[in-house]
């Protein structure tokens, strides 16, 4: 099915197979690459990109950390990344949105300060065989002895390619001990995320989250936090100790994918009800939401 695709690429639309840079690219030999992993979703007006305006301005915010020069506007990005979901034909998927040099170098400094970009949409079940639903709807997860990058040797907030080798040994680790996901502790020894997920306790309850500075500052984290104000469900970010772990009702990770990943199992402990009813009760307003049913948050959905 990949073949099918067409991809936005510096400008042009090319089709799957020909979305290519060579190996010695700096983005590639030097993890310069900058990314968004973007939701759209199928509503009754048809296909719909979930909150492409914040996508787009962490985007641009991770060019800015990296002194990367876009080479699109706001309006510009917005306007291919619908062009390309248009184009491509899916009611529903999974947008990538890429930034990257691809320049043949082998110095540590890229050649230049502008970029290029590249847009691919596809199903990821039906393209890639790969599934968005955790197995039984439920992940089991493991403190990881790896710890989150520290926010004083990189900039964190960028998404950045060669950040994410912090998420792939955690993952990795998890995996060998036997786990689906694993929780990365801060510098400090404070409860930070998951190797790529943003994630949430629920204790009595409220939600309670990592605060900003040593995580992400996910979209979908922040989307479920003012989701959960309009229903009532109050929330506290803070520094969380992985004793609180033992302490919560509920866990859960939550991801541009799945939106909330329902966690049965940490180390040693199963928790009981899963997903619990904090869970479920946000689960359920998120499919409203990005299904176009919601009229309280329609805005978030930018129609191709």
């Amino acid at each position: 099915m990949m073949k099918e695709r067409v991809v936005f690429l510096d400008g042009t639309y090319v089709p799957w197979s020909e979305a290519k840079i060579h190996i010695m690219s700096h983005s590639v030999g030097r993890g310069s690459a900058i990314f968004e992993v973007i939701g759209f979703h199928e509503t009754p007006d048809g296909p719909a990109v979930f909150r492409l305006d914040e996508y787009i301005a962490r985007f641009r915010n991770s060019a800015a950390l990296l002194d990367m020069e876009p080479p699109l506007s706001v309006s510009g990005l917005q306007d291919a990344v619908l062009e390309t979901v248009r184009r491509n034909g899916l009611k529903k998927g999974i947008i990538k949105l890429m930034g990257f040099y691809p320049e043949i170098a082998f110095k540590i400094l890229p050649p230049g300060k502008r970029f290029q970009v590249a847009i691919f949409v596809f199903d990821l079940e039906g393209d890639l065989g790969e599934s968005a639903q955790a197995e039984g709807g439920s992940v089991t997860a493991c403190i990881s002895k790896w710890r989150r990058l520290d926010p004083q040797t990189v900039p964190i907030e960028a998404k950045v390619a060669a950040n994410y080798m912090n998420g792939i040994v955690a993952r990795t680790e998890a995996r060998d001990l036997g786990f689906d996901y694993a929780i990365l502790l801060d510098t400090r020894g404070c409860i930070a995320e998951g190797g790529t997920e943003s994630l949430f306790l629920v204790r009595e309850g409220r939600l309670l989250t990592s605060s900003l500075g040593t995580i992400l500052n996910s979209i979908t984290r922040k989307t479920l936090i003012e989701v959960a104000e309009t229903m009532g469900i109050g929330n506290f970010a803070g520094r969380l100790l992985p004793g609180t772990l033992n302490e919560a009702e509920e866990i859960f990770f939550s991801g541009t994918v799945s939106k909330l990943i329902p966690v049965r199992q940490v180390g040693d402990r199963i928790l009981q009800e899963v997903p619990g009813p904090v869970t479920r009760r946000l689960s359920e307003r998120m499919a409203l939401i990005v299904s176009g049913n919601d009229e309280q948050f329609r805005h978030w959905l930018y129609h191709t």
